[in-house]
């Protein structure tokens, strides 16, 4: 799992360690070079320190002289070229001379020399690198552990900081933990940092989402039970009638009555059922390409029996051979099932439903026209409402028809538009945003 506060302090702690190290590096280097200059300086003093001794040709050289060994070698020249004298060393430097400063390669490693002419002689004065690398490292480390122990308390005071800065999220993430289900207040959004304030806008906004949710919900629940106490006890009311009554005839009158009943009932369930699938958020709608002439087509056939039985005249006005969508299939069949269903259950007897579908704009739509009663302006914003049935209305039904066409259309992008029908009915036409696939 992903740790912000072990990503921080990961990448502080690796960009010190990375800044020290250079930083002990560069000191290092420093140290080395100001090292090499004192060095040669202290070469050059000691050559100038010799220039008052006086070497003879004839004095032995003193190659076996038991003295202590120290970090400069030196070796005396006369002008002739002739050896006068060297200090002991198990080294063999160069038998020559160089003037100023050379380095020199020997089995035991590089050697730093200075030579110059003073008086008669060629003075030489030698001394091994290592020892200069000896000393600058020592002296460099005397300098970089502080740094170390700096770099150790930074690390201590980012830890502690860092638990710091991060404290505004575990209040946050308290708060929300130690809320009731039923608590969907706004989380407070004064003195919150500003690196948090859009997560805590965004937790608002989506309490706001779910208090909408679940009050919608509840409506729903409490709709659906009105709805559905009246007709279930009329249902018990029938079917006592029917235990009671002896007489066969009317025993198969009630019995009839109780079937309409419950197949009104089944109805009223299914479209619930329907709705509440339709509701935002409620599923997840699978994107398939859709010919619209199709699939209405097969709505058409579906509905055929309803048309029958009522005796109106269901046709379907093709302006394109195909219109092709991308949409829900299930989606875009409920809505157009429930549109033509409501038209036909609707239309009086010997009535006419017109389903057109094509292209307008670079916009697929579908439009339905029936030469039913049709509704009145001022109660075409109310008919979308759930379980909403004008006065007067004489067709059963359970009033969620054009609900579950307007959710539907919302989820699928469509904006539906209602208006008098040339048949002299009402017109429903639904526009969909999503722009017509060129076949």
């Amino acid at each position: 799992m992903t740790s912000i506060r072990r990503n921080l302090l990961v990448a502080l702690l690796a960009a010190m360690t990375v800044v020290i190290l250079i930083s002990a590096y560069v000191t290092y280097r420093q140290v080395r070079l100001e090292t090499d200059e004192i060095f040669d300086y202290h070469l050059r003093q000691l050559a100038l320190s010799m220039r008052d001794q006086t070497f003879n040709s004839g004095q032995p050289i003193d190659s076996n002289a038991n003295e202590e060994t120290f970090d400069f070698v030196i070796q005396v020249w006369d002008r002739d070229g002739l050896k006068l004298y060297f200090s002991p060393s198990t080294t063999e430097l160069p038998n020559h001379a160089q003037l100023g400063f050379s380095t020199v390669q020997t089995a035991e490693g590089d050697w730093r020399l200075y030579s110059a002419p003073i008086r008669n002689y060629i003075i030489q004065v030698a001394q091994p690198l290592r020892v200069r690398k000896d000393i600058a490292f020592a002296a460099a480390l005397h300098m970089l552990i502080p740094l170390f122990l700096v770099l150790l308390t930074l690390a201590i005071l980012i830890w502690i900081l860092v638990a710091y800065g991060l404290s505004p999220l575990n209040k946050l993430a308290l708060a929300v933990k130690e809320r009731k289900p039923t608590a969907l207040e706004h989380l407070p959004e004064q003195q919150v940092p500003v690196e948090v304030l859009p997560l805590v806008q965004s937790l608002n906004g989506l309490l706001d989402r779910l208090g909408q949710a679940i009050k919608a919900q509840r409506a729903f629940v409490s709709d659906a039970a009105h709805e559905l106490r009246s007709p279930l006890t009329a249902l018990q009311l029938q079917l006592q009638l029917v235990e009671r009554e002896n007489d066969f005839s009317k025993r198969a009158e009630f019995t009839a009555d109780l079937k309409r009943g419950l197949d009104r009932m089944t109805h009223t369930i299914h479209q619930l059922l329907v709705l509440a699938r339709a509701e935002p958020d409620a599923m997840e709608y699978s994107v398939d390409e859709i010919n619209m002439v199709q699939l209405l087509g097969q709505v058409i056939a579906d509905l055929n029996p309803l048309a029958e039985a009522k005796k109106v005249d269901v046709g379907m006005i093709k302006k394109e051979d195909k219109v092709l969508i991308f949409a829900d299939s299930d989606a875009l069949r409920s809505l157009a099932s429930n549109l033509i269903e409501n038209s036909i259950r609707y239309t009086l007897t010997n009535g006419k439903v017109d389903v057109s579908v094509g292209v307008e704009n670079n916009q697929p739509y579908l439009e339905v026209e029936d030469t039913g009663p049709g509704i009145p302006e001022e109660d075409r914003n109310r008919v979308f409402d759930r379980f909403y049935r004008r006065e007067g209305t004489l067709e059963p039904g359970s009033g969620l028809g054009l609900a579950i066409v307007k959710a539907v259309a919302d989820n699928l992008g469509a904006t539906i538009h209602l208006s008098d029908a040339s048949l002299g009915g009402l017109a429903v036409r639904v526009v969909f945003k999503e722009p017509v696939k060129k076949n």
